[in-house]
């Protein structure tokens, strides 16, 4: 038995939750609104640097850092822990916090920057498009749900449209565990494994609700504050 083209798709709601490189090569192809969602870290750190003023290249997990900022003309990201010696910036959002408006900063990481790569060409308004939008999940490399499924139902509890069965689940979830972000955050694999190394002060800032009100969007290959 064949099945129908459209059985895994998700159609034909408007709202659907994808997950990792391959979520993103699909909603791309289907030409949503892609929202990626990598909360620890590319995803926070990306809207930390933006929202204080950066210009920032995703670079994907096949491309050469040093070689996109040397060709864009910016600073490249470093492990967390070659900082300051090797460079000012990394996956670490609290990087970010004391930078010079105009800084342009390649961040690379294997999930969120690539998914971010994928989405370069999709549109943004969700309400003057038509589009359909895609959450993108980013999940470490895991096929279950992860801290990217929590920041995704909470971007999914502020859209008021069609949503299917997946994302409905995953946005259920997210009033439960409101009030306790950061525990949630500070207790899952992810969250354990920047404590561990030292970062705990990454999962807290990731872990602030509506801190900042930028959104960054994809132009040109760079994401800048989203503009109308």
């Amino acid at each position: 038995m064949t099945l129908p083209s459209e059985t895994f798709t998700q159609h034909p709601h408007r709202c659907k939750l994808e997950r990792g490189h391959r979520g993103a090569r699909e909603g791309a192809e289907r030409n949503d609104i892609l929202v990626v969602v990598d909360t620890l870290s590319f995803s926070t750190s990306a809207t930390t640097a933006v929202h204080h003023g950066a210009i920032v290249y995703p670079c994907a997990r096949t491309e050469d850092r040093n070689a996109l900022a040397q060709r864009v003309g910016a600073e490249a990201t470093v492990g967390r822990l070659d900082i300051p010696e090797k460079g000012r910036f990394s996956l670490s959002p609290l990087t970010y916090l004391d930078l010079e408006p105009g800084a342009r900063i390649v961040i690379a990481s294997p999930n969120g920057a690539t998914c971010s790569r994928y989405a370069g060409h999709a549109p943004h308004l969700l309400e003057t498009t038509g589009r359909d939008v895609t959450l993108l999940s980013c999940g470490e490399r895991w096929q279950t749900p992860s801290e990217d499924d929590l920041g995704a139902g909470a971007i999914l509890s502020f859209l008021d449209c069609d949503k299917s069965s997946e994302a409905r689940a995953c946005e259920g979830a997210f009033p439960h565990l409101q009030d306790d972000l950061l525990e949630t955050l500070r207790d899952c694999g992810s969250g354990r494994e920047l404590r561990e190394k030292g970062f705990g002060g990454d999962v807290d800032h990731a872990a602030k609700l509506n801190l900042y009100d930028t959104v960054p969007a994809m132009y040109n290959g760079r994401l800048e504050p989203f503009r109308l």
